[in-house]
């Protein structure tokens, strides 16, 4: 029997699909757009692969795709059919059934099992990369962090995916709140790959999340040619770009990156880039910065996909490009299938609990925005602010939630919430120009400019810039 460069034996799967599975796992961890192409080429040299399945199986997942996992559902499924499970090793069995669980919609069952063959086989980088990723999608922190750190033990240093792996530890770790320990981490991993576009998103984050914008800002210009196209990441990490210069003021900048690398005519209308551009949009609508053109452009694209009740995260950001353009019957439209759906599915599925405890009320919460309720938003969002992270997604990503309660709050004239909750961001962020301009703009509606704030403000901003 053959047996991958870690010595894990695999079952019918010849030399030649075993390169090939190395070859797709390498580009998998490095998100390299081939990846579908060289996964399939394991399968086509070797059809009765169980790993060159449970491989395809996950890609299925991995991009919150429901078209995309209803095929890879189906095609596990026949593979699985009449399958002899005792000529397999327990490592093959054990990817098969999280692969199928997770495809039954069972992402938390999926991220047990996971962790069950991490423990078993700590270096299964597949298994690593699509536990971590679970993760992520759940908004499960500790494990995102525990994952990788239990199992970094188990690989030496010299090995190329010791690399990657590091990249992947420092976002759980960033994620965790440990955020200096991250960008060391993380900048050990560009230091052996610099082209690891996890790793660089996994120290842009850390930047993000201590306000350290014009830092964020230096350090991808210094990277650009390693980031900046060609990669399955490189939407997001141009989003993360936009996010520093949104807080430096550049918002001419912020709309360039828009429109050349978000959202233009030759995007692909993948919910993973979409929400990236929606994400983006509502911080200038929080802003009353009126972007309806785009706002129209990107809400079609949300109409064209024509997706079901897949990934609560998802949703809210197709309410968000509804909203955005005032297309508020939308948006309503979405939130009554999505509470049809809960009223007839059953238990096991993640995603029921993730809507129906957090997608729902953010959903309701975005609407009322869009109809100036600012009384009901704070109301719905106020009880889940700190549950938020159960419906997948990265602190940096929810913050446009977190902002949109704080606006709330502000224009319901909910003065001692609105304190309470820029109070809270302030002590974690206290370089954040967004911070102390919302401060100041409580106590000028309040009658009592507070001129230090006022100041803050101004600080932070050239902090940032």
């Amino acid at each position: 029997m053959t047996a991958d460069r870690h010595g894990h034996p695999m079952t019918d799967t010849g030399a030649e699909a075993v390169a090939q599975y190395e070859r797709a796992l390498d580009d998998l961890l490095f998100f390299r757009p081939q990846v579908m192409a060289s996964a399939q080429s394991v399968l086509v040299a070797a059809p009765r692969s169980p790993m060159g399945h449970a491989l395809a199986a996950y890609l299925g997942v991995l991009g919150t795709e429901e078209k995309d996992a209803e095929v890879a559902r189906a095609t596990l499924a026949g593979f699985r059919a009449g399958l002899d499970t005792g000529r397999l090793t327990s490592r093959e069995r054990m990817h098969l059934a999280a692969a199928a669980t997770w495809l039954d919609g069972d992402m938390h069952g999926a991220g047990r099992l996971l962790g069950e063959l991490s423990v078993a086989f700590p270096r299964d980088a597949l298994a690593l990369f699509a536990g971590h990723q679970r993760d992520f999608l759940t908004g499960d922190a500790q494990r995102l962090r525990d994952r990788v750190g239990g199992a970094l033990d188990a690989w030496d240093e010299s090995d190329p995916h010791h690399g990657p792996l590091l990249g992947m530890y420092a976002f759980g770790l960033e994620e965790s709140g440990h955020y200096e320990h991250a960008e060391q981490v993380g900048l050990a991993a560009l230091a052996r790959h610099p082209r690891d576009v996890w790793g660089i998103h996994s120290v842009v984050h850390t930047y993000e999340m201590r306000g350290r914008f014009a830092d964020g800002l230096r350090f991808l210009d210094a990277r650009t040619d390693d980031w900046s196209a060609g990669t399955l990441l490189t939407v997001h990490n141009w989003w993360h770009y936009a996010l520093y210069a949104l807080e430096t003021g550049d918002t001419a900048r912020v709309l360039e990156v828009y429109d050349s690398a978000l959202h233009h005519d030759g995007s692909a209308d993948i919910a993973m880039e979409l929400l990236d551009a929606a994400a983006l949009l509502w911080r200038l609508h929080l802003a009353q910065n009126d972007q309806s053109a785009r706002w129209a452009r990107l809400a079609d694209a949300w109409e064209r996909r024509q997706v079901g009740p897949y990934y609560a995260f998802n949703d809210a950001h197709a309410v968000m490009a509804y909203v955005g353009a005032g297309r508020i019957e939308e948006a309503q439209r979405l939130v009554r299938d999505r509470e049809e759906w809960l009223a007839a599915e059953g238990p096991g599925v993640s995603n029921r609990a993730m809507t129906a405890d957090i997608g729902l009320p953010v959903c309701r919460a975005l609407i009322a925005y869009g109809q100036q309720d600012f009384a009901r938003v704070t109301d719905l969002l106020l009880p889940v602010r700190h549950r938020l992270h159960t419906f997948g997604g990265s602190h940096a990503q929810r913050d446009a939630i977190q902002r949109t309660l704080v606006e709330a709050a502000l224009r319901a004239g909910r003065s001692d919430l609105a304190r309470t909750l820029l109070s809270e961001r302030i002590q974690l962020r206290p370089i954040c120009p967004y911070n102390w301009s919302a401060k100041a703009r409580l106590e000028d509606q309040l009658g009592a400019p507070d001129r230090a704030a006022a100041a803050r403000a101004r600080a932070a901003a050239q902090a940032s810039s």
